[in-house]
């Protein structure tokens, strides 16, 4: 692969302010895919919490029936019992009905095959909005992402005492931050004690101001695209496509990738400012190395207007453009996670045994 070397400070400038704000072996499996199914066979499920502290349970699986138990823990086999329902059906947890707790699970089990665990994404961390699980997704091949494992956050600078407690109640012992510089010393992560901390700069120029394609001509086609598209942010447009044409962005998605599939002694967090952006592309590769469909990829990307309160804090075409990116440079997204990102099929596969059902 071709490296340019560009000293053009307004290319470097256009870069900054776009993200500051194998072989087939790297392809999602798909030999498992019969056995996976008939282990987990749920084909969807999900928990939300009501705005009072109750829980709306549903899912759709080919059993004749599930039983629901809540837990604190996803590892958890026991807890509150809370009925049984069809294999295809829904359940009200109502306000009340469960003890305070940091979080709660639910452990759905089919007269047939293997429990799955569901929770809502959001911790309800009120400084920290977008702060959610990245598990509870179906891959292309029936298998589930864990719950939590793994989440995706905007920054940690205000956490209080007890979101703090909150997150030591889940396990959380790696904190992995995609922020530039300046803005780690603007606003420094409050962390509980006993998290490791871990810095995978997107921006960081610290390998040179390199690129695997023309910076310019990358430029100008992120400019042409998101006047094309009518996109609200132009630096946006432009940032996304760099987050896979610089170099230094390989080296930050990198460690991000390694970080979350060695962290063996508990939850991981990464986060960017807003836990959108560089977050989002993050969350995107670490989803889509998973086995997660596309269509539901965006669907976490574009959560994030959800999440934040913005309707307009993402927009699609940003996402659609990263990725169009890695199929230009490098043909397909699997090359990307070869040769851009460096990432060998032990440590593809150590990141799906530690996040797949199945």
């Amino acid at each position: 692969m071709r490296t340019h070397r560009i000293a053009g400070a307004a290319v470097a400038a256009a870069l900054l302010a776009g993200t500051a704000l194998a072989p087939s072996a790297l392809a999602a499996p798909t030999a498992a895919s019969a056995s996976a199914q008939a282990a987990v066979p749920f084909t969807s499920a999900g928990a939300v919490r009501a705005a009072d502290g109750g829980h709306a349970l549903s899912w759709a699986s080919p059993a004749a029936s599930v039983t629901v138990t809540a837990v604190t823990s996803p590892d958890a086999t026991t807890g509150i019992a809370l009925g049984t329902a069809p294999g295809t059906g829904s359940l009200t947890v109502p306000a009340g009905t469960l003890p305070e707790a940091g979080r709660w699970y639910f452990r759905l089990v089919p007269d047939g095959g293997s429990a799955l665990v569901v929770a809502d994404r959001s911790l309800g961390l009120a400084s920290a909005r977008n702060f959610r699980d990245i598990g509870g997704y179906r891959t292309t091949d029936g298998r589930w992402v864990r719950s939590g494992l793994v989440y995706r956050s905007n920054k940690l600078n205000s956490l209080t005492d007890a979101e703090q407690q909150r997150l030591v109640s889940q396990r959380l012992t790696l904190d992995v931050d995609l922020r530039n510089v300046q803005e780690r010393n603007d606003d420094p992560d409050r962390l509980p004690a006993g998290v490791a901390y871990q810095v995978a700069d997107v921006v960081s120029l610290s390998h040179g101001i390199r690129f695997h394609d023309s910076a310019l001509m990358t430029l100008a086609q992120a400019i042409a695209a998101g006047l094309f598209s009518g996109s609200s942010d132009l630096g946006q447009s432009i940032g996304y496509p760099f987050m896979v044409n610089f170099v230094g962005a390989d080296y930050a998605f990198h460690d991000l990738v390694t970080a979350v599939a060695t962290n063996t002694s508990g939850a991981t967090v990464f986060h960017c400012s807003a836990g959108k952006d560089r977050t989002g592309w993050g969350t995107a590769v670490l989803l889509t190395l998973l086995g997660v469909p596309r269509a539901t990829v965006e669907a976490d990307f574009l959560a994030s207007n959800q999440y934040t309160g913005d309707p307009e804090a993402v927009e699609l075409s940003w996402l659609r453009a990263a990725f169009a990116e890695a199929d230009h440079i490098y043909g397909d997204f699997d090359t990307y996670v070869r040769e851009g990102l460096k990432l060998d099929a032990a440590t593809v596969e150590t990141l799906r045994a530690k996040l797949l059902t199945g």
